[in-house]
């Protein structure tokens, strides 16, 4: 399938699947592109779908990006999720350690310079890992910030060179918490101490009420995404 007919496929099947549920948008992504990955971080959006993925497609691949400076409570939610799913993810780290960084770009980069932090540590090995499947899935919701509001359910993501599914783009938090409930998925406990949106341990604050739901991230500058969504 070349470029033209990736976008084209992505326009139509965008507009198809608009109404469709979370669980139909998976089936149809995992049975068209049997070379799928799903992209987690352990966030309310991303263990409601390996839940719904473990129902539906057990065998696809879930990666995670170990930037090393998540908070405890991340691991020890993937810990938990792996021996509730018999799941082993996907560990993708950085190429440099956080002490190899620190000696080339100096101490606390993701204060000095965030962009540059979520480059090494996200972006590039995100981009590594993407290179070796045809499609991924994402838990990205357009009411989460408004660089997020236009997501479609299909794309073509021309950042990376693959198709892009993200599910529950419609969803509202009140949605993803719901499917929590009913169906008694492991959460991240911070979610329950006013994170409401779950990055590295350095780069994320307490959300205080009244608060954007993602005033916690880069908190005190204009910094809203780490690059792995444009």
């Amino acid at each position: 399938m070349n470029l033209l007919e990736k976008e084209e496929l992505a326009r139509t099947k965008a507009e198809e699947l608009e109404s469709a549920s979370p669980e139909d948008i998976i089936r149809y992504a995992v049975e068209t592109f049997p070379n799928i990955t799903f992209a987690c971080s352990f966030g309310a959006e991303d263990v409601v779908l390996v839940d719904m993925l473990q129902k539906i497609s057990p065998s696809t691949d879930v990666f995670y990006l170990d930037t090393d400076f998540h908070f405890k409570e991340t691991y020890e939610t993937r810990d938990v999720m792996q021996e509730k799913y018999n799941l082993d993810f996907v560990r993708v780290s950085p190429k440099i350690t956080p002490e190899e960084q620190e000696a080339a770009h100096g101490a606390e980069l993701w204060k000095s310079d965030p962009n540059a932090c979520c480059n090494i540590r996200k972006v590039e090995p995100l981009t590594r890992i993407l290179s070796q499947y045809d499609a991924w899935i994402t838990g990205i919701r357009r009411d989460q910030a408004p660089t997020r509001a236009n997501s479609k359910k299909v794309e073509y993501d021309a950042k990376f060179g693959l198709m892009k599914f993200n599910p529950i783009a419609h969803w509202t938090s009140e949605d993803v918490w719901d499917y929590i409930r009913v169906n008694n998925v492991v959460y991240n406990p911070l979610h329950d101490q006013n994170y409401p949106s779950i990055g590295c341990e350095y780069c994320t604050r307490q959300v205080m009420p009244g608060e954007d739901p993602r005033a916690g991230r880069w908190s005190g500058n204009d910094k809203t995404e780490c690059g792995l969504h444009k």
